[in-house]
């Protein structure tokens, strides 16, 4: 039996999330599907991050054991082969013995894609959100420098685990003009941290677009983070549809 780590990429539009639902269609549900139609026999696939519905990813990171008797080439073609097409894996390796994609994981990087347009457009809104009245960048700036470093976040969402902490190290945090926006008013806001809180990303961007358009300083944010539980939690989330889980790094022992 040997363990399989894989890069899997989704549209997250149509799935109710990443984790298995006993009635919704759900990303681990489809992967556990197709692994079966090949033959797995186990439970349960380990992910790096639960991804909400509506969520998309690039870098997505899952782990299974199976005893497969070909190559991990001949794993990920039969897998594609099988999945729907709104699920691709993009790579598969063998990873060393009680590999876990979540625990063993040492950052993390979201993306959150925004454009600014005072009217709807159907071909971007699937995967950014359109903000209206247009944000200022300079704004923007300001507000994501003072996420980097190690605060307390438990105004920006909860643990994810029961009693967990609350406490993130965010490594890096900017924003930088789309390039896939041929329209010149897409941006995307790129962090990376250790871990997060459930709503985390989405409630930071919420607020930092608030800031960018001008109803509040770019202080605000500071202030959440020193208050932490006190000033309660940053009121409304960015939608789902604008983000995309990018990146799930490890240590260089698990990537040898």
């Amino acid at each position: 039996m040997v363990r399989y780590q894989v890069i899997i990429a989704y549209d997250g539009t149509e799935f109710s999330g990443l984790q298995r639902q006993a009635n919704d269609r759900t990303v681990q549900g489809a992967m556990e599907q197709a692994l079966r139609t090949i033959g797995w026999e186990g439970n349960s696939i380990l992910a790096a991050g639960r991804t909400d519905a509506g969520v998309h990813a690039s870098g997505q990171v899952a782990a299974f054991d199976f005893d497969w008797a070909h190559t991990p080439e001949d794993l990920q073609n039969a897998l594609n082969a099988n999945l729907p097409a709104d699920v691709a894996v993009w790579q598969v390796r063998v990873a060393t013995d009680g590999f876990h994609p979540r625990y063993d994981a040492i950052k993390r990087t979201y993306h959150y894609h925004i454009f600014c347009q005072p009217h709807r457009d159907p071909l971007r809104e699937r995967y950014a959100w359109r903000v209206w009245p247009a944000v200022a960048e300079e704004l923007l700036e300001a507000a994501s420098a003072k996420l980097v470093g190690t605060h307390d976040f438990a105004a920006f969402g909860t643990s994810p685990d029961d009693g967990g902490v609350t406490i993130r190290q965010v490594f890096a945090a900017e924003w930088q003009e789309a390039k896939w926006n041929p329209e010149g008013d897409g941006l995307v806001f790129k962090v990376t941290a250790n871990a997060y809180l459930y709503h985390m990303v989405r409630r930071i961007v919420r607020l930092q677009v608030e800031v960018g358009q001008g109803w509040f300083a770019p202080q605000i944010v500071t202030e959440y983070l020193q208050a932490g539980s006190e000033r309660g939690m940053v009121p409304g989330l960015a939608p789902p549809n604008g983000l995309f889980l990018a990146a799930v790094e490890y240590p260089a022992d698990d990537n040898d």
